[in-house]
C-alpha cells in the first residue's frame, strides 16, 4: 500500500528543507487515527504541486516529526482538464467532485443550470461550496495527488459561456449527440472544457447557448449516466484519449 499523503500549508515545504512538524488536524489524524509510528513512510504536499517523501522520526499524541527523504515539484500538466459540473441534489454533485478528483481533474466549477433543482444562494452557497473544497481535499489525500484542484464560484450561464468561448476546446455531454466523446482530437495543451448537466439534463435554450458559444455536443456511449458519474467517466475518457499524464 501506498504511503498516506498529508496537507501542509503554503511554505511548509521550502528548498533544502530535512525535517518537519506535523501538527494540527493533520498531525492528529496521522499519529491519533491512523497510528503512524517510527519508521513509516509518509507523502507531504502543499496542495500546490510540491510533495515530500518522508519516513516518522519521532511520533506522539497529536504530532509527527518527519525527516525528508525526497522534495519535489511535480510540473503542470500540458493539457488543463476543467470540469463544469451542474448542482444536484442528493449530494450527487459531491460524489462527482470526488471522483473528478481522483480522476486528476485540475478545476471543477459549480454550475447553476436551468434544471438544477438545487440553489445556491447567500450564507448557504458559500456553504456548500465549502464542502465542495472539503470533498476535493479529501479525495486529493486518498488519490496521493500533489495539486488540489481548484473549486471556482458558482457560475450562471453568462459566465459559463465566457469560459466557453476561452477554451480551448469545451464539450457538453448531451445524449443526443451524434458524436462520440472517443472521436476528438484533443488538443496539444491548453485548457479543456468539459460541462456536465444536472439530473434533468441540460434544457435545449442551454445547449443551443452553449453550441453557439463554441461547445461542441457529445456523447458517451448508448446508456445515459447519472450527472454524479457522468463526468468522471468522460474524464477517464479524455485521459485516455491523450495517453494518461
Amino acid at each position: 500500500m501506498s504511503a498516506p499523503l498529508f496537507l501542509v500549508g503554503a511554505g511548509t515545504l521550502p528548498d533544502g528543507t530535512t525535517t518537519v512538524h506535523l501538527d494540527g488536524p493533520e498531525g492528529r489524524h496521522a499519529a491519533d487515527v491512523q497510528r503512524l509510528t517510527v519508521g513509516e513512510r509518509v507523502l507531504l504536499s502543499d496542495g500546490a504541486g510540491r510533495l515530500a517523501r518522508c519516513t516518522v522520526s519521532a511520533a506522539s499524541r497529536g504530532s509527527l516529526d518527519l525527516r525528508v527523504e525526497d522534495l519535489r515539484d511535480e510540473p503542470l500538466p500540458a493539457r488543463r482538464l476543467v470540469l463544469v459540473q451542474a448542482l444536484a441534489k442528493g449530494d450527487r454533485d459531491l460524489m462527482a467532485v470526488e471522483a473528478a478528483t481522483e480522476l486528476d481533474v485540475d478545476e471543477v466549477v459549480p454550475w447553476q443550470a436551468d434544471r438544477s433543482i438545487v440553489r445556491w444562494k447567500g450564507e448557504r452557497g458559500e456553504k456548500a461550496r465549502g464542502k465542495w473544497e472539503q470533498t476535493a481535499r479529501a479525495a486529493t489525500k486518498q488519490s496521493r495527488r500533489a495539486r488540489v484542484p481548484v473549486v471556482a464560484g458558482l457560475v450562471g450561464r453568462a459566465a459559463l459561456l465566457d469560459r466557453v468561448g476561452r477554451a480551448d476546446l469545451a464539450v457538453v455531454l448531451h445524449e443526443e449527440a451524434g458524436t462520440p466523446l472517443t472521436g476528438l482530437a484533443l488538443p496539444a495543451r491548453g485548457e479543456i472544457l468539459l460541462v456536465v448537466g444536472p439530473e434533468g439534463g441540460i434544457s435545449p435554450d442551454e445547449l443551443a447557448a452553449l453550441v453557439d458559444a463554441g461547445a461542441r455536443p457529445v456523447r458517451l456511449g448508448r446508456t445515459v449516466l447519472r450527472t454524479s458519474t457522468a463526468g468522471a467517466a468522460a474524464l477517464a475518457a479524455l485521459h485516455t484519449l491523450g495517453g494518461w499524464r
